[in-house]
């Protein structure tokens, strides 16, 4: 197996100052759980000095004076007052700090939205390019905390914001513990605290996208009854299969990098050393993975169908949360846009205003499931669809098979066996269909292969599901200016175990408890997970199947990425006769069909 590249990511050795262990108890379990020195960030006038030699200044390494008072925010807006640097006690007396903004004439109590992240509570004190990619300059406030709630309209709405600097972060006390369980118990306590103050009315909230949504499930599934509500935004879910090991494939730089970027002064927990450590999923790696059933609370969801990061555990989410009121919009849009674009806002608004100040605005009409069905760059063949739940009912899964010996699919199996032969490092197989009309694929795809490493013991795959013109030529998908592929997967063969609490026929689930090695020579079969998607292929386009032994970028800035690739040889899909290889796709029918007239709703 290869190693780690330790010449990018510093990892955990005994006896380095740069890390401690602490032993912990997860599901009864103990560990040895690594933490790496934080970067303590740099004070305010310091950077000033830097700046002015024109040095460069990471745009989350500011560390904001501390600086407890009550003041008034801007003389823009003179409405809204900020208790900055407010103390809250946790359950185990470590103290953390929130800067609470307000309406200031207003006579309150007012309910809250929490902003709780590891990215800082005032990004915008010393940054220079406070900016998110996608939302032109001028559109979130100063006030606003990175992918969060802008109390410079939610103040303006009636509500309290509060910019939260979890454990660990800034100012606040302790070592930052990343994604787990003591996010989701600070966050109970801070709710509860949050509660009882005067300037409150007892129904908060959760808000906010990507590492503001994350904690958000964590936080929900300690059920802290002044919770009324939240609203996660798109969020990764399982740590260790969204985000530090895709398809078993070792992925920490990623993680590594939240963790060279949160203005941590004491110890931040460090996965991509524990990664190394524990390799397989156990009860620390499980601690990572949401409560989903425990979480009763009403929400608000998003999915970004061209998010790689959050796309998996957003509707992880939908599907597994025990909520009896829940809603989700399942979007073509980047998160940072999303999450200030003004209709959403508007949409937000009116779903906090029922859960929140219990005005009856008829938000429970709003359709269960919005989903964009995409089609070609930045066109739509159906924006904000409604449905009622997800995958759709009306799916239909049929399977292209795949004939290796004429880089082809069809809905019918060939009964001549082949194969398609690759360089496992820089080789790509290609398989393709041409539709005969117009098909919709809306929901979960997976693999179905018969795979053979002829020369090695593992193979380490990328998958990408991809749309064609009739003439050949390539239509990805267009978003703050950046072109998207299609959707994909990861694949490791040697963690080909699945997990049986998990999968389901449209969507399987590697175990990842164990390593078997492949045996050069044998063919196995194995079934692959691939991100659910939802777009439209015209009569005469063609979709592709490509299969590569190395990275394919998807165009989406930050995604994560797998770095320990370990392939050797040839690779070797074996399809036809007993070998029925294929990939299982959603089709979904329209609605309504009469003749030639078709309603897709």
């Amino acid at each position: 197996m290869k190693e780690y590249p330790r010449d990018i990511i510093p990892l955990y050795s005994e006896g380095d100052p740069e890390f401690k262990v602490e032993k912990k108890t997860f599901g009864g379990a103990e560990f040895d759980v690594i933490f790496r020195k934080g970067k303590p960030g740099i004070p305010l006038e310091v950077v000033q000095e830097m700046r002015a030699k024109g040095e460069e200044v990471h745009e989350f390494s500011v560390l904001p004076p501390f600086r407890p008072r009550t003041y008034v925010t801007t003389k823009v807006a003179p409405h809204i007052i900020c208790m900055q640097d407010q103390a809250v006690l946790m359950r185990d007396g470590v103290k953390i700090y929130a800067d609470i903004y307000m309406p200031k004439d207003e006579p309150g109590p007012f309910p809250l939205i929490i902003a709780w992240g590891p990215f800082g509570k005032r990004p915008h004190e010393g940054q220079d390019g406070w900016k998110l990619m996608g939302v032109p300059p001028g559109t979130v406030s100063d006030m606003s905390k990175f992918e969060a709630a802008d109390p410079g309209f939610w103040c303006y709405n009636g509500y309290a914001v509060a910019n939260v600097d979890p454990r660990g972060i800034g100012h606040s006390e302790g070592d930052h513990n990343m994604w787990g369980t003591q996010d989701g118990q600070d966050g109970y306590d801070f709710i509860e605290w949050a509660a009882q103050q005067s300037w409150c009315n007892g129904r908060c909230s959760l808000y906010g996208n990507s590492g503001v949504c994350m904690v958000q499930w964590r936080i929900a599934a300690e059920q802290p009854p002044h919770l009324a509500c939240f609203a996660a935004w798109e969020g990764t879910g399982d740590i260790y299969r969204e985000s530090c090991c895709l398809g078993g494939i070792p992925s920490p730089q990623f993680e590594y990098g939240i963790t060279q970027s949160c203005t941590c002064p004491q110890y931040i927990e460090d996965h991509a050393s524990m990664l190394e450590k524990y390799p397989l999923i156990n009860e620390y790696w499980e601690d990572k993975i949401p409560k989903w059933r425990s979480i009763k609370a009403p929400v608000y969801m998003c999915a970004g169908m061209c998010h790689p990061c959050h796309l998996r555990g957003s509707l992880e989410g939908w599907r597994r949360v025990r909520s009896a009121k829940k809603w989700i919009r399942i979007h073509r849009e980047h998160e940072w846009p999303d999450t200030y674009i003004p209709k959403n806002l508007d949409d937000l608004k009116r779903f906090y205003d029922r859960y929140m100040k219990d005005i009856h605005n008829g938000w429970e009409m709003t359709p269960k499931v919005r989903l964009d069905v995409m089609d070609a760059y930045e066109y739509d063949y159906k924006p904000a669809r409604p449905e009622n739940e997800f995958p759709l009912a009306r799916t239909q899964y049929k399977k292209l098979y795949l004939d290796a010996a004429n880089s082809a699919m069809s809905f019918e199996p060939t009964d001549v066996e082949s194969e398609y032969v690759y360089d496992g490092k820089e080789g790509t197989a290609t398989f393709v269909y041409k539709f005969p009309e117009e098909t919709e694929i809306s929901g979960y795809l997976k693999m179905h292969l018969f795979l053979e490493a002829r020369d090695y013991d593992n193979m380490d795959i990328m998958t990408w599901v991809t749309k064609y013109k009739e003439d050949g030529t390539y239509v990805p998908l267009r978003l703050i200016g950046c072109e998207h592929r299609g959707t994909y997967s990861f694949y490791r063969a040697s963690h080909r175990e699945l997990d049986p609490k998990w999968s389901t026929d449209f969507q399987p689930v590697q175990a990842h408890r164990k390593v078997e090695p492949m045996t050069p020579g044998e063919i196995y079969e194995c079934e692959i997970e691939i991100l659910p998607h939802s777009r439209v292929w015209h009569k005469g386009e063609e979709i592709h199947l490509e299969i590569a032994g190395h990275l394919i970028p998807c165009g989406q800035p930050n995604p994560p990425q797998p770095m320990v690739w370990d392939n050797e040889g040839r690779h070797v899909i074996h399809t036809g006769g007993k070998y029925q290889s294929y990939l299982q796709i959603p089709v979904i029918p329209p609605k309504y069909q009469s003749g030639e007239y078709k309603y897709n709703g």
